[in-house]
């Protein structure tokens, strides 16, 4: 199984991407390659600080482009061929590569996947999945930011595509779908939301437990959770901040505390380094997206992330089982 890493992606490229491709093919698999995507002498550089890679595991693809901020993301396949994020697309399309993973321009990401991978048939909107830490396992969050206008239809093949991911990649083998709004009442909401609801619950092969709300998801009450992906980035963003603030509470506190609390675990849920990276669910191949800022061992979570969802035929369960469903109910 091969990985194409973006080695250009993170704030830190491409040490981050570096170190956590070297952690990933130490610690997981011995079955994975990674393909580190850049500038060939910029990686070449940075692997001689690392005598202990293993080399014939760890390969590198010339890419002499980076995208940046300032990058239209719907542009950078036609502007920017060479850049990281298309080449390593392209090798994933190929078939030289079975997943990619990058901590670049998330619009980037999407834009690229979308047209280099196609969305699958049946897919009208790909969304990203990212998971939440809750009281209990973590949550699928759907969609996270690709789509900010939807429909009540793009919300239930939202659904559907959580479905299929917290079966293959979380083990839930009846995952619970909530619909994120401002009450648990079925007449609830605006319109999307009250045409989501009516949709999700007459919808086949999903185990749809109602409306939730912002406060409910952390306690643990469903195991996906749709909304259109403005409100979604917006909790996604608001989480990530409530977990950074919590660690940084807890750590001066304990700074002052002559107790010796191990509070190990507690940063390991709250911290997003643990999730690796989000998927875009409904294209024709695993693309994950990670945080801008990620450590080499957020890297090698998401290398972790996309070696399961190939593992898993994650794709082809979603085109096999979700777009066929999702036709069908639409035409219904």
């Amino acid at each position: 199984m091969r990985i194409a890493l973006d080695a250009m992606g993170t704030d830190a490229a491409p040490a981050a991407e570096v170190a956590g491709a070297i952690e990933a093919l130490h610690e997981l698999d011995p079955a994975i390659e990674v393909v580190l995507v850049g500038d060939q002498a910029t990686l070449e550089a940075s692997l001689a600080r690392h005598p202990e890679a293993p080399v014939g595991r760890l390969h590198i693809s010339h890419a002499r482009d980076r995208v940046t901020a300032s990058d239209a993301p719907a542009s950078v396949i036609r502007r920017k061929p060479n850049s990281s994020i298309v080449v390593g697309l392209k090798l994933v399309k190929a078939g030289e590569a079975d997943a990619f993973v990058s901590a670049g321009s998330t619009g980037a990401v999407m834009a690229t996947s979308l047209f280099t991978l196609r969305p699958l048939p049946g897919v009208a909107r790909p969304a990203i999945g990212a998971l939440l830490p809750t009281a209990e396992r973590p949550c699928l969050l759907l969609d996270a930011g690709a789509n900010v206008d939807c429909k009540p239809q793009h919300l239930l093949q939202f659904a559907h595509l959580g479905h299929v991911y917290a079966q293959d990649l979380m083990g839930i083998a009846n995952p619970r779908v909530a619909l994120l709004n401002i009450g648990e009442e079925p007449e609830k909401g605006d319109e999307l939301t009250l045409g989501a609801h009516r949709l999700l619950k007459s919808a086949g092969g999903l185990n749809f437990v109602g409306n939730v709300e912002g406060r409910d998801i952390i306690q643990g009450v469903c195991d996906v959770v749709v909304c259109d992906g403005f409100v979604g980035n917006v909790l996604l963003k608001f989480y990530e901040s409530v977990a950074e603030f919590t660690i940084g509470l807890l750590k001066k506190e304990l700074k002052h505390s002559h107790e010796q609390l191990n509070l190990e675990e507690v940063f390991r849920i709250l911290d997003y380094a643990e999730y690796g990276g989000a998927p875009l669910l409904g294209v024709g191949g695993v693309s994950i997206i990670c945080h801008g800022e990620s450590s080499p061992r957020a890297i090698r979570n998401a290398v972790a992330v996309a070696a399961q969802a190939v593992r898993s035929g994650m794709v082809t369960h979603i085109a096999r089982e979700v777009s066929p469903r999702v036709n069908h109910q639409e035409r219904a």
